[in-house]
């Protein structure tokens, strides 16, 4: 005799249904939910900053190379020891009209010779009283090296043609010379003491754009300091070298022509240093801090994965009995494992969404904290949350396949 077998509609779940149930199940326990999201959240925020971050600074390094270093052309010098008797320092190569040449460059702003006398000499605010002046440098330069470093003063005027033709004894200041050595006001034409010999206190001046390392020192005329404390000498006190000031865009002409209108006899004793590529440099720095933390942030995420597979393993384990009544009733195994993958799914979206946004707020935050303009590439930021969704599919897709597996039978007894 024939069975007759009765068979009913397949069982269908929808996507809406299936989004319904994945949002409740989240939103069934939240404090777990919200704990389990944190890894992800730490994780797209940090690659969403991370990248804001860099692209802010690199544009911020942009600016400010553009405006100093790549407007500085530097010439060191290194003179020939021939025919130099024993024991004697070599002479400069720079001529003595340098600035002059300099200022004929076109394309030059401002240039001069300048070197740290060797020593250095005692420097004090008495010739007999302790040494006031210890830690700063003596420094040698001429009007038009002086013009270069574009000191900010405070108080009196700079080097100038006069002080260096007649060699005069006087000194440029920096702020932090002054207070060290006690020099409040220049009304009174104070003075301060160099090897025992006094010099009388021109100026102050509190920054310079260029060459900080004088922001501790005591400048004074370059003939002055050829004439009391000989050449400078490469290897013992760094050897002069020229500092030169140009146009924005004329560095690199102004550096190929440097070294012949000095010295057209003798151009190959200079070195000439232009300025480095501005594009290397910020690439350089882009490059080394998106590396540094985007590892962190990796590492941000692959946390979150693990807790998100661990939370909705745990949720398998738990909601057994649930599981096995779904399957007596006839929900497929891609039923039910896809329930859990849009969970877990669900989870690493919102964490991808909250994360971006706690990371563009992180650059807005600290672009205008430091006055920088904010730099946020789309190309990043929009597909962040994507990157959640990823990690959440990845991390239960284990626990899912899990819970799809499970026999009916077996789960409904160990409930």
């Amino acid at each position: 005799m024939a069975r007759t077998v009765l068979a009913g509609p397949g069982s269908r779940l929808g996507v809406r249904d299936l989004l319904a149930e994945a949002t409740a199940g989240v939103l069934q326990r939240p404090g777990r939910s919200v704990l389990t999201m944190l890894g992800t959240v730490l994780g797209i925020g940090a690659f969403v900053a991370v990248l804001g971050l860099t692209a802010t600074a690199a544009g911020q390094i942009g600016a400010r190379f553009s405006l100093t270093g790549a407007t500085t052309v530097t010439v060191a010098d290194h003179p020939a020891a021939d025919a130099v008797p024993a024991g004697a320092d070599p002479p400069m190569s720079f001529p003595h009209d340098t600035d002059a040449r300099l200022a004929g460059i076109a394309g030059v702003s401002a240039g001069g010779v300048w070197w740290p006398v060797a020593g250095p000499p005692v420097i004090s605010a008495s010739p007999t009283g302790p040494e006031t002046g210890q830690g700063l440098s003596l420094l040698a330069a001429t009007p038009g090296a002086v013009a270069a470093m574009q000191p900010t003063l405070v108080a009196g005027v700079t080097l100038d043609p006069y002080a260096q033709d007649s060699r005069q004894p006087v000194a440029l200041l920096s702020v932090a010379a002054a207070e060290r050595l006690g020099v409040n006001r220049l009304d009174a034409q104070p003075a301060v003491f160099v090897a025992g010999i006094p010099y009388t206190v021109i100026g102050v001046y509190s920054d310079v754009v260029r060459r900080p390392e004088t922001l501790l020192s005591v400048i004074i005329p370059a003939s002055t300091a050829l004439e009391r404390f000989g050449n400078p000498v490469v290897g013992r006190d760094g050897g002069a070298q020229a500092l030169i000031a140009t146009r924005v865009g004329a560095a690199g002409v102004v550096a190929d022509q440097v070294a012949v209108a000095l010295r057209p006899d003798a151009a190959g004793v200079f070195t000439v240093v232009p300025p480095p590529d501005p594009h290397s440099l910020r690439d350089g720095v882009t490059s080394d801090l998106s590396g540094l933390f985007l590892v962190l942030a990796a590492i941000c995420l692959l946390v979150g994965a693990v807790g998100i597979a661990n939370t909705t393993l745990v949720a398998v384990l738990e909601r057994t009995e649930e599981i096995g009544l779904r399957r007596a009733l006839g929900a497929r195994t891609r039923h039910i494992a896809g329930q859990f993958l849009t969970e877990s799914a669900v989870l690493g979206t919102l964490g991808g969404l909250i994360g971006t946004g706690l990371g563009v707020v992180t650059v807005l935050a600290v672009a205008a904290a430091r006055d920088w303009t904010a730099v946020l590439q789309p190309a990043a930021t929009l597909p962040a949350p994507l990157i959640g969704t990823a990690v959440g599919l990845l991390a239960g897709l284990y626990p899912a396949l899990r819970a799809g597996r499970t026999d009916p039978l077996k789960a409904l007894r160990s409930g």
